[in-house]
């Protein structure tokens, strides 16, 4: 295993005073283990980050599909976000399945009440099967409210397609369609290009007033592709939290999901679409100088 990137910020071990690089996922929950956040907290520990979660949505669900949906009261979900910001603390944060817009409104007012950095965005509104899973007002939310305070949003095509009001149906399209998100607020945008035909999966970073980063690699044949959009964006947080910066984070963070796929693909979970392997290369934790307020 190579040697971690962050040695220089990672004080030795039993210095006192350390503390771990800590990322918060706020998303639902998969019963199966496979995706929301579940996939985050194995993401965080195999990238050796200190997870915690507020919980949006409970799901019934497995490889083979969801069998149905509990959501969590907007007053519990702040008192969660509310209980680890206020005693742990926070280094980065990732955003999954936000149903409600008083789910968005709660998130945002998090996110400006405690300041919350690195928030890594991932619009879940289009299941699989291509249905949407969420109504146009809190699209509408995500949009207006989210997108300008996040780093960087992470959607997949039918996600992108949804928000810009056209398909994208090929790799030379990537950059125009993630100008007219970022034309909506984004700072910068990950738009993935994993649904597009071909042996080659394409990839584009895309930043307000920056340059697009271009990320290509060979496409991996695998059934075993559940939570890749969830592991992708808690991986880029985590990444955030330990010092990269976005570029770095996205290419370091793709990496991590590639083998993560490539480890899993031979491994049966379940009767469907098993999930990634994501403990194939775990690192110890990181240990990182206290903040100026000892958090």
């Amino acid at each position: 295993m190579s040697t971690p990137q962050f040695s220089s910020a990672t004080p030795a071990p039993g210095t006192r005073g350390t503390r771990y690089a800590r990322v918060l996922s706020i998303a639902g929950s998969d019963s199966g283990g496979g995706a929301g956040i579940q996939a985050d907290l194995k993401t965080f520990a195999a990238l050796g980050c200190y997870g915690m979660t507020a919980i949006t949505a409970l799901t019934a669900q497995n490889t083979q599909g969801v069998r149905g949906i509990h959501a969590v009261p907007p007053q519990f979900l702040k008192a969660q976000i509310q209980a680890v910001v206020e005693d742990i603390g926070v280094d980065a944060v990732k955003l999954g399945m936000l149903h409600a817009p008083e789910v968005v409104e709660v998130v945002a007012w998090a996110i400006d009440h405690y300041q919350l950095p690195n928030v890594v965005l991932d619009p879940v509104m289009v299941a699989t099967s291509g249905d949407r899973l969420i109504a146009a007002e809190t699209v509408d939310g995500l949009v207006r409210q989210l997108f300008p305070r996040a780093v960087v949003i992470t959607p997949n095509l039918d996600e992108a397609a949804l928000l810009i009001g056209h398909p994208i149906e090929a790799a030379h399209a990537l950059e125009a369609a993630a100008e007219e998100l970022l034309q909506l607020g984004a700072r910068a945008v990950l738009l993935k290009g994993g649904h597009l035909p071909g042996d080659e999966v394409v990839d584009l970073l895309a930043q307000r007033g920056g340059r697009s980063l271009r990320l290509a690699s060979a496409r991996i044949a695998s059934r075993n592709l559940h939570g890749t959009g969830c592991t992708l964006s808690s991986a880029i947080a985590a990444h955030l939290a330990l010092g990269a910066q976005l570029p770095e984070a996205v290419a370091s963070a793709r990496a991590y999901v590639i083998g993560a796929m490539e480890a899993g693909a031979d491994v049966q979970v379940g009767h469907g679409h098993g999930p990634l392997n994501h403990g194939f290369a775990p690192v110890p934790s990181h240990r990182l100088p206290p903040t100026a307020t000892g958090a």
